[in-house]
């Protein structure tokens, strides 16, 4: 009789490498691991070998760079997709994306299971587990790591057990990579005291160098192009990665809140994450209306949240994209940044679809602002304010019926 079959989703780390071993012996399942390819620059040959050596019984690897670069990340940047005003949301963004490839394998495979290696104190368990179970929900769900309640000093002890081959980074850091980011975290950087070393970073560089400039073009709130070059937004995303951490650009050292309920230190490097998002930003200001920026960057918080939180397949979700969308109609032009030993700012910006006016904006003599008009328009945006005010200082001094005219 043949044993049931689990669709794995591998990266050929420390955890998804026990879950193999894990689903073989406790669960006696055939394993299929799989690997979506979504620009984290691993040797996949090795991924191949290792799922091999591991006992799996077949290894798909799937190249998925363009479909998350234009169907994940473009959304993230027109709704300035950042956790808790820090975190671009990359390990967030490629989980339902990762979700939807592993269940596809999972339906032409004829899977009883489905299987991901995230620990209980993870949120990548939330997103993988909802994602999952939006798609198919007849399909089972194991969590071995989170199953056996393994720390990662457990793990390693598993892993040579069972003859795992480890890497020697392994034991230093856990990391997790794709084009619009790379999360670094444990060992010593769980003390949040500690600064991160140098040696944890991989695309981002410290060598102070000449400032530099860059400009990013765009049309309808998407990046089109990049120093003058028409590129789609993948390659955008690749030279931006090189050029800005070059400067030492998009480092995030943050104390963030967990979906489950604790803070935990994260390290993250983005150099193309934070400086797309900081010029999309600064083009909305010059186009949108201060009414459309005040409301979306509410719903761009929420969108945030949102995706952090596992909740991509949640209909709201796609409310929110609707109206995010209608606000970029008019996000097309041009933004100036310079880049100088890890500082990043926007030096200058132009749009056909600008709401500036110089005219109104100048201090010279040549400004067709009527200064006359403002006292009137402060006697009216402030009366409420100046009313409750004299009622407040009439109560206290005991004076009654002043407030009557």
């Amino acid at each position: 009789m043949s044993k049931k079959k689990v669709v794995l989703a591998f990266s050929g780390g420390l955890d998804t490498s026990v879950c193999v071993k894990y689903l073989q012996n406790n669960h006696k399942m055939d394993v299929i691991t799989a690997t979506v390819d979504c620009g984290q620059d691993d040797d996949f040959d090795e991924i191949r070998k290792k799922s091999k050596i591991l006992g799996a019984i077949k290894h798909i690897n799937i190249d998925a760079k363009k479909e998350f670069a234009e169907m994940y990340v473009r959304k993230s940047i027109k709704a300035n997709g950042l956790y808790q005003g820090k975190y671009p949301l990359a390990t967030a963004l490629v989980r339902p994306l990762i979700a939807e490839k592993i269940m596809k394998i999972a339906r032409q495979e004829n899977a009883a299971a489905v299987a991901h290696g995230c620990t209980g104190k993870g949120n990548d368990q939330v997103r993988f587990d909802i994602g999952m179970s939006c798609i198919d929900p007849s399909i089972k769900i194991i969590a071995p790591i989170r199953e056996l309640n393994l720390a990662r000093d457990l793990e390693i002890k598993y892993a040579k057990k069972n003859s795992i081959p480890l890497k020697d980074e392994i034991k230093k850091y856990s990391t997790d990579t794709n084009m619009w980011g790379r999360a670094i975290e444990a060992g010593i950087l769980e003390d949040p005291w500690i600064e991160a070393p140098e040696d944890v970073f991989s695309l981002v560089k410290f060598k102070e160098i000449p400032a530099e400039y860059l400009e990013l073009e765009f049309e309808n709130g998407t990046p089109v192009g990049v120093d003058n070059q028409k590129m789609n937004l993948m390659d955008i995303i690749t030279y931006l990665n090189i050029k800005a951490g070059r400067h030492g650009i998009g480092v995030i050292d943050h104390i963030e809140d967990r979906v489950i309920g604790i803070k935990t230190r994260e390290i993250y490097e983005a150099p193309a994450a934070h400086t797309i998002i900081e010029a999309h930003k600064d083009l909305e200001q010059l186009v949108l209306t201060k009414h459309e920026l005040r409301f979306k960057q509410i719903v761009d918080n929420q969108w945030s949240w949102m995706v952090y939180s596992g909740l991509w397949f949640d209909p709201l979700r796609e409310d929110l994209d609707r109206f995010i969308d209608a606000t970029q109609n008019r996000v097309t032009g041009k933004v100036k940044m310079k880049m100088q030993n890890g500082s990043l700012k926007v030096v200058g910006r132009k749009s056909t679809n600008s709401l500036y006016r110089q005219s109104l904006a100048t201090y010279t003599s040549e400004s067709i602002f009527d200064q006359n008009l403002a006292k009137g328009f402060i006697e009216l945006w402030g009366m409420e304010t100046v009313i409750a005010n004299r009622l407040s200082n009439n109560l206290s001094t005991g004076r009654k019926g002043e407030n009557k005219k």
